[in-house]
């Protein structure tokens, strides 16, 4: 039987800080435990965003931390090809549609919706003379998946969680992945979207176990999903809690929480940070 994989996969849209620290190290040791692999991935998709040297300061925070992990590392960047291929098929299959409509459209069309407090965007799919004329006159598009249409043809999906969504969800879980709506999969401006990327390199990369924070526990109902519909293998998901500062809020980029880099620079040593992040 074949070693189980692990994967960590940052984004070098800015500085990894505790949050990070803490979900590179739950993996890592996961893998230990197992007597599994460790891989790496560095999501470098977000093209306005990511930078050279953040990802240069990703390779630098981990060694320091003591995490090692199999080489080379595998950058998103370099596999266009192979998401084109995923949304062909997907195409193929009918299951993915081109959405004209702007980001403001969207939103308005979101809160006319009844779906609840956070509503869920359900595009439609334009008539062929539509879609022609708009191509035409090359008007920006997004390719959005057809939730409903892929749930239907899919059936009855589920996922197994080893650790505990925000909800202290474990064991097999039920996908619902109408909660999302058309979710976008790809656009001329950002490429391919977080999503299908994820579970496209999961699979090149044989990853058997996702490790992450349980904000993405949501996220797992449409990833499960687009593995069925691509036909790709089903990984063991374990979701762990998010680390908060003391004013409470979480740790994020967003948030400009303190950096590894400025933790190590104060003379902090990897060690003691190992300690205060009390890993479970």
């Amino acid at each position: 039987m074949s070693p189980p994989v692990f994967r960590f996969a940052p984004s070098p849209t800015g500085h990894l800080h505790r949050g990070h620290a803490y979900s590179a190290l739950t993996t890592w040791r996961a893998a230990q435990a197992a007597d599994g692999r460790f891989r790496l991935r560095i999501e470098d998709i977000d093209r306005t965003r990511s930078r050279p040297e953040f990802e240069r300061a990703i390779l630098e925070d981990l060694a320091w931390l003591g995490i090692d992990w199999e080489p080379p590392h595998l950058l998103q960047s370099n596999r266009g090809p192979a998401y084109g291929e995923a949304l062909d098929r997907l195409e193929a299959q009918g299951l993915i549609y081109r959405c004209f409509r702007t980001r403001r459209e969207v939103a308005e069309a979101m809160t006319q919706a009844p779906h609840g407090p956070e509503p869920a965007y359900f595009g439609e799919r334009l008539a062929g003379a539509e879609e022609s004329r708009r191509l035409g006159d090359s008007q920006p598009f997004a390719w959005r998946l057809d939730i409903r249409e892929a749930s239907r043809l899919a059936g009855q999906l589920a996922f197994t969680e080893s650790g505990s969504g925000p909800g202290g969800e474990q064991g097999r879980i039920p996908v619902d992945p109408a909660l999302t709506g058309d979710i976008v999969l790809a656009r001329k401006d950002i490429g391919v979207a977080y999503h299908l990327a994820v579970v496209v390199d999961d699979a090149f990369q044989e990853v058997t176990h996702v490790v992450r924070g349980c904000d993405l526990f949501a996220a797992t109902s449409v990833q499960r999903l687009l593995q069925a519909q691509l036909g790709l293998p089903e990984p063991i998901y374990r979701h762990h809690r998010l680390l908060v500062g003391p004013d409470g809020k979480r740790y994020a980029k967003r948030n400009r929480s303190e950096t590894l880099q400025a933790i190590r620079e104060r003379g902090v040593s990897a060690q003691q940070l190992i300690a205060e992040l009390e890993l479970d």
